[in-house]
């Protein structure tokens, strides 16, 4: 994934995995003997039980910890194992990047013996709560506008299923879209906002002008006046979401 080789670089650097989060995709797989992990990138919530990662970029295969589980250069879209290959298959914050979100799913859905589990995050949810796309970057919203899957469309897909929100940690550790809803100062760091694909993705120059009014909000103080109530919480629900599918 050409992607993922360009962006990826860093990668590790910014996106630790975050224990809350890992403990809920954890219990979200249940009881099961072996999982792969599509679209694995540096292995980030892998359980125990992980046998293999499937991920598109060698660059993020690189990154990844020397005891994690092995890991092969493959796509969601045509994975190289044989049907009914565990008993669970999970993909985190991937479908959106896929090229055939249906032959993806139909991959995920033909792998899996018993269980699927997604974490993805709904556009509309995240366009609204999140003050960063809100207010200061709708360039990036728009970005994300054009490849968003709507988790309704992808429980139809799946044939079904449960969706779980995922809360956001003011200290999430893990530094995707959201995680530093409380930190605002961490988005005009270039590092961490290359760790970010929707930020990666979305042009310095259409990004100049939101970044230098959040500069100048954190500056004078307007931007912690405008979000008080924001920094007396400890989690937030800004759309993300775990998508659980039996079958």
């Amino acid at each position: 994934m050409a992607t993922y080789d360009a962006l990826g670089t860093t990668y590790a650097r910014t996106r630790q995995p975050d224990p809350r989060i890992a403990a809920q995709i954890h219990a979200a797989l249940g009881n099961v003997t072996d999982v792969i992990n599509v679209g694995a990138g540096t292995g980030s919530y892998e359980p125990p039980q992980t046998v293999l990662a499937i991920e598109p970029s060698q660059v993020m295969i690189a990154q990844r910890p020397q005891r994690s589980a092995p890991a092969v250069q493959g796509v969601a879209e045509d994975l190289p194992l044989r049907d009914n290959a565990a008993d669970a298959v999970m993909a985190l914050l991937t479908v959106h990047h896929w090229t055939d979100l249906t032959a993806g799913i139909s991959e995920l859905r033909r792998v899996a013996r018993s269980r699927i589990v997604i974490l993805t995050w709904d556009q509309h949810i995240f366009r609204e709560r999140f003050w960063l796309v809100r207010d200061y970057l709708p360039e990036a919203a728009a970005f994300d506008d054009a490849r968003a899957i709507p988790t309704d469309q992808l429980v139809d897909l799946l044939g079904g299923g449960r969706q779980e929100p995922v809360w956001v940690p003011h200290d999430c550790t893990d530094g995707f879209g959201a995680a530093f809803w409380r930190r605002p100062h961490a988005y005009l760091d270039p590092q961490v906002r290359a760790g970010i694909s929707m930020l990666a993705q979305t042009s310095e120059d259409a990004m100049t002008a939101g970044l230098t009014q959040l500069a100048d909000d954190l500056r004078t103080n307007r931007w912690h006046t405008r979000h008080a109530e924001l920094l007396a919480l400890e989690t937030i629900d800004v759309g993300y979401r775990l998508l659980v599918i039996d079958h």
